[in-house]
């Protein structure tokens, strides 16, 4: 990652970097966050913030490329874990997937309007399509199948395929990734 410090600003679920050139450096290294009001960037140089997931900016201020600023306190790792933790109960294992898929190299994207977790590419929106929907879960964890079936429908109709992350072991610290198919007897 290139060596760089921005400033980012809380604002409830979301990090808002206000600095055009800071704002660029971090969405063209990675595909980080989004512009505001730019549905496609295609130009090096945009002049609109980015708005940053609370798990891009986690990742982001852990790689020491951004600094998270609640008004004008200076947020550390736990205060911002913790922060995001009350407003999205699942963010630990959110976050754990996140960050192993982004240092393997992918690009992860929200994935609501999908019927899962995240959208995973192999370089990034706008240069490839993501073939794949991922969906987080916990050991032990009981999901509907008919859930599963839904997601594996909408996701098979976009040409996307499902994945399950399964975070195991004794302190849920691995994930074992499962990919699904849909089988034609």
């Amino acid at each position: 990652m290139t060596v760089f410090k921005c400033k980012g600003y809380l604002l409830y679920n979301r990090v808002i970097i206000l600095d055009y050139l800071c704002a660029n450096k971090i969405y063209w290294s990675k595909y980080y966050g989004t512009f505001l009001g730019v549905l496609k960037p295609k130009d090096t140089n945009i002049k609109a913030p980015l708005e940053l997931s609370l798990f891009e900016a986690l990742y982001l201020l852990e790689k020491e490329v951004l600094n998270v600023y609640m008004g004008s306190k200076k947020l550390d790792k736990e205060e911002l874990i913790s922060y995001s933790t009350k407003l999205i109960p699942r963010f630990k294992e959110l976050y754990m997937v996140y960050r192993d898929l982004r240092e393997k190299g992918l690009v992860l994207r929200r994935g609501l309007k999908f019927g899962c977790d995240y959208l995973v590419y192999e370089h990034g929106p706008g240069i490839d399509h993501a073939p794949y929907g991922l969906q987080v879960l916990r050991g032990g964890e009981s999901i509907d199948p008919i859930d599963l079936v839904r997601m594996g429908r909408l996701l098979h109709s976009v040409r996307k395929k499902l994945v399950i992350a399964l975070i195991i072991g004794r302190d849920n610290d691995n994930i074992k990734y499962l990919l699904l198919k849909w089988w034609k007897p």
